[in-house]
């Protein structure tokens, strides 16, 4: 396929989503005169607080637990590299492209998916916790860096690829979704019946690409399974063997990474001969053509799918359900309930700006909930345990 992938990507598509064509901001902005619209989406999302503190939340292994771990930070560089890559053999923009795949992560809590299922569990009483709505309340509302609006101010595209990566959102009405994704499309449609444009697709292709392969290559660093072990998987087998055969003597660390290199070569090469097809198929002359197409266009092909669900169910066998990594989580969903629990019980034990938020509704416990979870949720996890052990310990005074 490499002379179709050279047919391909030489200039911005037809189907690509255009920057000069944006629907613009919620807020209306003066265009930036040295970037595009997709560029500035970019930049902010860089430069939010939000994404500092992806530096210190979990992916799957706590930081204490080693340097070389990946953080959701590192997996969400990891996913704009793949999502550049992919973005730019197909024509797509790729500065959209990797806005999409930078922000994708940051409503997750402190302490990764343990630290949803804590919030989520005390939430339930009080409109629930979803770390993808909780990625749209940062966009748009939590993020306090202009003087002109809250939240980013990011162009309806952006937005967009935000609330649709996963697919349409079916819901027979607005009162259906969650509140905060309600509230905004009351205010600007978001079209939410329809697939995203490319980017979108393609930014969530890229994450399922990182996080399969890079938990791999961490799970074996943290000594959950043995190198001998991925000969289970179709999609690594082969690739081990090769690499074996061709360095005989090559250490199995160094066999472990060169093996995850090119598993992740293989599932890139198979997105995008898989999207050619559909492209092909499909002959889009806009991205508004891809939004209205009856299934994803970017897509991996079956047997890829076949076996991204082995490689599933083997990390959750060999990785996510670990004794190790269940205590940790254990302990996560234990102090994120019990913050929450104390600071509902005494909200004016809430840092000053955020007990602000709380006072003038203190009443109403579905306000003071959510402002809470929002404290929370931002929180990195050093952060997490230290306010944990400053509130419970009674060593702790100050």
């Amino acid at each position: 396929m490499e002379g179709t992938f050279q047919e391909f990507g030489t200039h911005l598509a037809p189907y690509a989503t255009k920057a000069a064509e944006t629907r613009g901001r919620l807020v209306k902005e003066p265009r930036p005169t040295t970037r595009t619209e997709f560029q500035r989406d970019r930049d902010r999302i860089i430069h939010s607080g939000a994404f500092r503190k992806l530096r210190n939340k979990t992916q799957v292994f706590i930081e204490s637990e080693g340097d070389y771990y990946r953080t959701r930070l590192t997996h969400s560089l990891e996913v704009a590299q793949i999502a550049r890559s992919i973005s730019r053999t197909l024509g797509l923009d790729e500065d959209l492209t990797e806005a999409l795949a930078l922000a994708h992560d940051l409503g997750h809590t402190c302490f990764g998916h343990a630290g949803e299922e804590g919030l989520a569990e005390v939430m339930r009483d009080f409109g629930g916790f979803d770390h993808n709505e909780q990625t749209f309340r940062i966009l748009t509302m939590l993020e306090k860096r202009y003087v002109g609006f809250d939240g980013l101010n990011l162009t309806w595209e952006a937005l967009e690829g935000i609330l649709k990566h996963n697919g349409p959102i079916a819901a027979g009405t607005l009162q259906a979704l969650p509140p905060t994704i309600r509230d905004f499309c009351a205010q600007w449609d978001m079209e939410l019946s329809s697939f995203a444009g490319p980017e979108a697709q393609v930014a969530a292709l890229s994450d399922d690409i990182a996080y399969n392969t890079h938990d791999i290559d961490d799970g074996h660093r943290a000594g959950f399974f043995r190198l001998d072990d991925l000969q289970e998987l179709p999609l690594f087998a082969p690739t081990l063997a090769d690499i074996r055969a061709r360095h005989p003597s090559a250490p199995t660390d160094r066999l472990m990474q060169e093996t995850v290199r090119q598993v992740v070569g293989l599932m890139v090469n198979d997105v995008l001969e898989t999207t050619i097809v559909n492209i092909r198929a499909l002959k889009p002359g806009s991205a508004a053509d891809i939004r209205k197409a009856p299934q994803a266009v970017v897509s991996f092909s079956f047997a890829m799918h076949q076996n991204m669900r082995l490689l599933r169910e083997f990390l959750h066998a060999r990785v996510y359900r670990h004794s190790k990594v269940n205590r940790i989580c254990a302990k996560a969903r234990h102090i994120v309930k019990d913050l929450f629990r104390f600071f509902m019980n005494d909200p004016a034990c809430l840092p000053n700006g955020w007990y602000k938020a709380v006072h003038p509704n203190e009443k109403d416990d579905t306000v003071k909930a959510r402002v809470i979870a929002d404290y929370i949720a931002g929180m990195t996890d050093r952060y997490a345990v230290q306010e944990h052990r400053r509130l419970f310990s009674t060593e702790t005074m100050v």
